[in-house]
């Protein structure tokens, strides 16, 4: 443990593949070229968007097994979540391959979430190996926590929209023949709950978690803003950037050089007619493994703090009055120098 809340790592793991599938909006949006994946079909083949987004999860696994050089047999324990109740598109999704599975829910923080679970268990020796896969889809969230598609209600400005995508990363105790990024520590976020209750405001209600957990990693690790190359936020969008920076202001800390968000990065919003910008598990995961690692991977980048952003509300609490608490995970990721 190191200060208040956060890990590092004696024995770094290292992250030796990854895989990113993504729909047909994505795949418009600056970031296009550089997923492995596009299906242009955003039920890519089945019946339903639960099935559809499962099916995202395979696919991201086998692209990010393919780049390591490994079969699913290799693998030793997997930790996978989404946003659907009781995370079915990961327990469905992950049923085939028969794998110790542990299923994980941190909203959208979940890719943070497997990472720091993964990466723990390797850098404690408990596994050689683990995969870490998350995905969301705009059409089945949509349904899950908003309106049917059918609907066709009107989103405000302030709203994200849900990205239909699916990340997967190779954890491994070794190097091989190919790393893309070291973890070093991460920092594990607190419930930070501001009474925020507009679900069509995600920003605003997963801005204070995010400003606590970096403010804590930056404590805990004894650093500065610019020790860091990037800070990443998952999925806070333009109206949640904003507030972080006013949080964070608030504490004589400024990330604003430093600052990325996924959500931001993903679309171009006015063109796509996305409002605030991207969200989901799937968000954070299909950046990181498309443009993170790949500037990690490079040396243009050598060390970044990623965090992504969790909104924890469900159908019920939402529907009951309650506000939505927000969580955010941090997963330190270093260059790899050989």
């Amino acid at each position: 443990m190191l200060g208040k809340q956060s890990i590092r790592f004696e024995k770094k793991p290292y992250i030796i593949g990854s895989g990113s599938i993504v729909g047909n909006k994505e795949a418009e949006g600056p970031m296009g070229e550089l997923f492995d994946k596009i299906g242009y079909d955003d039920k890519f083949g089945a019946a339903n968007w639960e099935e559809a987004e499962s099916s995202l999860q395979k696919e991201a696994l086998e692209i990010a097994l393919s780049k390591a050089g490994l079969k699913k047999t290799d693998m030793q324990i997997v930790f996978a979540g989404d946003l659907l109740g009781q995370s079915i598109a990961s327990s469905f999704g992950m049923a085939g391959y028969q794998l110790p599975h542990v299923g994980l829910y941190g909203a959208c923080s979940t890719c943070g979430l497997s990472l720091t679970m993964g990466g723990a268990m390797i850098a404690a020796g408990f596994v050689e190996k683990a995969a870490c896969i998350t995905s969301s889809h705009f059409a089945s969230a949509e349904k899950e926590f908003r309106f049917p598609l059918a609907y066709g209600n009107q989103r405000p400005k302030s709203a994200t929209w849900t990205v239909t995508g699916s990340g997967a990363f190779i954890l491994s105790a070794e190097a091989g023949q190919k790393v893309r990024a070291v973890m070093e520590g991460a920092t594990v976020g607190k419930i930070v709950d501001y009474g925020v209750k507009d679900s069509m405001n995600m920003g605003a209600c997963m801005a204070p978690a995010a400003a606590d957990t970096i403010r804590q990693n930056l404590e805990d690790f004894g650093r500065k803003p610019e020790d860091y190359d990037k800070i990443i936020t998952g999925d806070l969008g333009m109206v949640g950037q904003k507030l972080l920076f006013d949080l964070l202001e608030e504490q004589q800390i400024d990330i604003s050089r430093q600052h990325m968000d996924c959500g931001i990065e993903i679309y171009e919003s006015e063109k796509q007619h996305t409002d605030a910008g991207g969200s989901g598990c799937g968000c954070s995961a299909v950046v990181l493994s498309a443009y993170i690692l790949k500037k990690l991977e490079e040396g243009v980048w050598n060390r970044v703090l990623f965090v992504p952003t969790g909104a924890l509300l469900s159908k019920t609490s939402y529907n009951e009055g309650q506000s939505i608490p927000g969580i955010a995970h941090g997963v330190v990721l270093e260059h790899y120098n050989g």
